[in-house]
């Protein structure tokens, strides 16, 4: 198994795993401690419409991708503004947007390439570019939460304490925003649509069952996503399968199994 670590689709591979095991899960603690986890998913598929109106045009799909999510990322916050206690219907709003346009574009057959691609991605097939993008976002997401962590924190559990604090509400929104678009974009080609929000939000709600503080709940989630990505990784080796497809069923798993561990172990002691 670890001779195949000599090819450089492989090496390749897992430096794409490697950043995007730390992205997802960097982005997703927010959204799901602010019980909007489901944005994930709304911003992976509005993803494949900006790439199919991009492939419309003959433009880069990655740039297609990420104006049109962020586009509707800036469009979510606006209308929570209006709809401030009816998150749900935001996202269903949005999403219905998104999946209308894709379906739309991609059966007119004016789309000039297989949008149908970035529903499943391919790892194996990442690029020097691409993981030169995903690694400079991973980078630039770091860097934010280093500056900002206690601001998105407080952000997150309560926004008007947070005005009350002074504390710049709108602009950390919409600049988290534009990051999860940017996340989005580079993802995609890497996990597909379909799979990036599991990614996003299932390492996350296991390192919550550990029941510790943020610190500790923010790293447990970017170990236990690398270790969904990895093993996603080798297991699409060994039964030549897509990788995004085994690593959600890998990281459904571990949840359930850290789910059950934590209600067994109390009544054993």
């Amino acid at each position: 198994m670890l001779e195949l670590f000599q090819f450089g689709f492989m090496q390749r591979a897992a430096a794409a795993i490697l950043c995007m095991a730390v992205l997802c899960p960097v982005i997703g603690i927010f959204f799901v401690l602010r019980r909007t986890s489901m944005i994930g998913d709304t911003l992976a598929h509005s993803s494949l419409a900006g790439v199919a109106a991009s492939l419309v045009f003959g433009a880069n799909p990655l740039a297609g991708a990420f104006l049109f999510t962020a586009l509707c990322g800036v469009l979510i916050e606006a209308m929570r503004n209006l709809f401030r206690e009816r998150t749900d219907l935001i996202l269903t709003v949005v999403l219905a947007l998104a999946v209308g346009t894709a379906v739309t574009l991609i059966t007119s057959g004016a789309v000039q390439g297989r949008a149908e691609n970035f529903l499943f991605g391919s790892v194996l097939t990442v690029t020097d570019d691409e993981i030169l993008m995903i690694g400079s976002i991973t980078a630039l997401a770091l860097l934010y939460l280093s500056l900002s962590i206690n601001e998105l924190i407080t952000i997150s559990f309560d926004e008007d304490s947070a005005r009350i604090a002074g504390i710049h509400v709108v602009f950390h929104r919409y600049a988290f925003a534009f990051l999860t678009a940017a996340a989005v974009a580079a993802a995609i080609p890497i996990a597909g649509v379909l799979v990036l929000s599991s990614m996003i939000a299932i390492p996350v709600a296991t390192a919550l069952q550990l029941k510790v503080g943020f610190r500790a709940t923010f790293w447990s989630a970017i170990g236990i996503s690398l270790f969904d990505a990895a093993a996603g990784l080798v297991l699409s080796v060994v039964v030549n399968a897509a990788p995004g497809g085994l690593t959600a069923l890998v990281s459904v798993a571990v949840l359930a199994l850290a789910t059950l561990l934590m209600r067994v172990i109390p009544v054993l002691r």
